[in-house]
Parts: structure tokens; sequence; C-alpha cells
């Protein structure tokens, strides 16, 4: 493979020195080169160079393709990937309206309890005022 780059590059120099102002003068002052085998000879250059450069250009094209398609590929999961984050946002705040709730029905509860609990221990002392205290105290919060 290695070899095969080198002696494509040789070939492109010798080609381009013979396409150049120089290389023209060269083959014009060789003798041995006849009108039509320096014409041929240009003419079978420029066919090889066109028909890697078209070859080329086609599997450039192809490449081009498959990677607009991955780029859109990689897109559609980006998008799925945003509106699944967007869900779990979603149900993140949701979840934490309930904890929220949740939490603040715990302490009113948490608060009805101390009141019975003070007015089950009124009871016990006998305290009637305390205990009819903490009775309309509850009756005012429950309701």
């Amino acid at each position: 493979m290695e070899l095969t780059k080198k002696v494509d590059k040789i070939f492109f120099v010798i080609f381009f020195f013979f396409l150049s102002e120089s290389g023209t003068r060269f083959l014009a002052r060789n003798t041995e080169l006849a009108a039509n085998q320096r014409k041929s000879l240009t003419v079978t250059v420029r066919k090889k160079g066109t028909r890697g450069t078209s070859s080329m250009s086609r599997r450039i094209t192809s490449e081009m393709v498959e990677i607009r398609e991955g780029q859109k590929r990689i897109e559609e999961g980006q998008k799925e990937v945003r509106g699944t984050i967007k869900e779990i946002r979603k149900e993140s705040k949701k979840l934490k309206r309930d904890t929220d709730i949740l939490t603040k029905q715990s302490a009113a509860n948490q608060l009805r309890l101390d009141l019975m609990f003070e007015i089950v221990k009124a009871r016990a002392e006998n305290d009637s005022a305390k205990d009819a205290r903490l009775t309309q105290t509850l009756r005012e919060l429950m309701a």
C-alpha cells in the first residue's frame, strides 16, 4: 500500500512536470518523441487522472451521504433524549409538589396528635379549663 502511494506521488510529480512550461520545453526538445506520441501521452495521462478523480469524487460523495445520514440519526437520538429529559423534569416537579403536600399534611396530623395527647393528659390531671381550651383549639383546627 505504501509503495503504491510512493509510485502515485512520483507519477503525479512527473505528470505535473510535463504539464508545466519547462516540461513542455523538454518534450519539444526531445527528438525521440514525435508530436503524435506527445499528444497521446498527455491524453492518456489526463484520462488516468480523470478516472481517479471521478472515482475519488464518487467515494467522497458516498461518504458525505453516509455522514449526513449519521448526523440525522444523531439528531433524532438527541430529540428523543431531550423529550425524555423533559418528561423526567415534569415528573420530578410533580413528585416534589406531592412530597410538599404530604409533608404539610404530616405536620398538621402531628399537631392534631399532640393536641389530643395534651387533652388526654389534662383529663387525667382533672384540669377541665386546660381540657376545654385544648378541645376548642382542636375543633378550630379540624374545621
